[in-house]
C-alpha cells in the first residue's frame, strides 16, 4: 500500500517572506530622492519637521522615515511616492527640489506660509495623482505645466493669492474629478474646455473676480457630463440663466450668490433631478420662480435673497451659509 505524500508550503512561504524582508531592509533609497529631499530640508530650515533625522528620508540605520514621507520599493531600490507635511508653519518659497521626486503621487504642503510662485518644473511630475497646496500665500499664474500631470485627479489651490487666468490646459487632465481654486486674484473667463473633463466632479472657483456668462463656461455640448457640484460665487459673471443649465444633470448643488447675473429662471433648472442646494442670491435676477421648485423631492436650500423677483417668490430652508471643507473632497 502505497501512501500519498503531502508537501507542506509552510517552508517556502517561510522563505518567500524572510526574502522580502530582505529586500525591504536592504534596499537603498535612489540617490536622486535622497538628494532632494535633504535639498528640501536645508533650503526651507524645516526644524518644525522634528523627526526628519539622518541623512536617508526613507530610514537607514534603524532610523524610522522622515515623518511625512512614504516610501516605496522597486526593485533593488526605494523611491519616495508621498510627501505630506502641512499645518507646521513652513515659511519659505515653494521648493523647487520638489520636482526632482518624480516617483511622487501625493504631494501635500496645505496649511503652511510658502511663498512665491510654484516653478513650472512642477509638470515633471508625471504619476501625481493629488496636488494640495491650499491655505499658503503662493502667488503669481498657476504655472499651465500643471496640464502635463496626466494621473492627477484632485488639485487644490484655494485660499492663495495666485493671479491671472485659469490655465486651459487643466482641461488635459482627463483623471481630474476636483478643482479647487477659490480664494485667489484669478481674473477672466472660467475656460470653457473644462467641460471637457469627463470625470470632473467639483469645480470651486468662487470669491476671485472671474467674469463672463455661465452661456459661454457651458457652451461645449455634453459638457461636464458628471458634474456634482459647482461654485461660481463671488465674481463679476453677468448675463442670464441658459436654458442649457438643464443640460447638467448630475448636479447637486450650485452656488451663484453675489455676481451680476439678471434675467429670468428658465424653468429646466428647476428639473434637475438631484439639485439640492441652489444659491441665486444677490444678483440681478426677476420675474417668478418656476413652481417646480417648491415641489422637488430634493431641494433643501433656496436662497433668493438681494434680488428683483416679484413678490409672492419665497425661498427654501433655513438659509445657512453653505461651508464644504476641501478636506471633504480628498478621497
Amino acid at each position: 500500500m502505497m501512501m500519498a505524500i503531502k508537501c507542506s508550503t509552510a517552508p517556502f512561504q517561510l522563505i518567500l517572506s524572510l526574502s522580502l524582508l530582505f529586500i525591504l531592509v536592504h534596499s537603498k533609497t535612489i540617490k536622486r530622492d535622497v538628494k532632494a529631499l535633504n535639498e528640501i530640508k536645508a533650503s526651507l530650515g524645516w526644524r518644525v519637521v522634528y523627526s526628519w533625522v539622518g541623512d536617508d528620508p526613507c530610514g537607514d540605520g534603524g532610523l524610522p522615515p522622515w515623518s511625512g514621507v512614504t516610501c516605496t520599493t522597486q526593485g533593488d531600490y526605494r523611491v519616495v511616492t508621498a510627501l505630506e507635511v502641512y499645518a507646521v508653519s513652513i515659511v519659505g518659497p515653494f521648493p523647487t527640489a520638489v520636482t526632482n521626486l518624480l516617483d511622487l503621487t501625493r504631494l501635500d504642503l496645505h496649511n503652511n506660509k510658502l511663498t512665491g510662485p510654484i516653478p513650472p518644473q512642477i509638470g515633471r511630475l508625471r504619476h501625481l495623482k493629488i496636488l494640495n497646496l491650499r491655505w499658503n500665500k503662493l502667488q503669481d499664474v498657476i504655472p499651465s505645466e500643471i496640464g502635463e500631470l496626466k494621473s492627477l485627479t484632485h488639485l487644490y489651490l484655494s485660499f492663495n493669492s495666485f493671479k491671472g487666468e485659469i490655465p486651459r490646459e487643466l482641461a488635459n487632465l482627463p483623471d481630474l474629478q476636483y478643482l479647487h481654486v477659490h480664494e485667489n486674484r484669478l481674473i477672466g473667463r472660467i475656460p470653457p474646455e473644462l467641460g471637457t473633463l469627463q470625470k470632473l466632479r467639483h469645480l470651486d472657483v468662487g470669491n476671485n473676480h472671474l467674469v463672463g456668462t455661465i452661456r459661454e463656461l457651458i457652451r461645449i455640448e455634453g459638457c461636464f457630463p458628471v458634474l456634482r457640484n459647482l461654485y461660481l460665487n463671488n465674481n463679476y459673471l453677468t448675463g442670464g440663466m441658459p436654458a442649457q443649465i438643464a443640460n447638467l444633470t448630475n448636479l447637486e448643488i450650485f452656488y451663484l450668490s453675489s455676481n451680476k447675473m439678471s434675467g429670468i429662471i428658465p424653468p429646466g433648472l428647476a428639473h434637475i433631478p438631484r439639485l439640492t442646494y441652489l444659491y441665486l442670491d444677490h444678483n440681478q435676477f426677476s420675474g417668478r420662480l418656476p413652481d417646480a421648485f417648491y415641489k422637488h423631492p430634493f431641494l433643501k436650500e433656496l436662497y433668493i435673497e438681494g434680488n428683483a423677483f416679484r413678490p409672492g417668490v419665497n425661498p427654501i430652508g433655513v438659509h445657512e451659509v453653505l461651508e464644504v471643507s476641501d478636506s471633504d473632497f480628498l478621497f
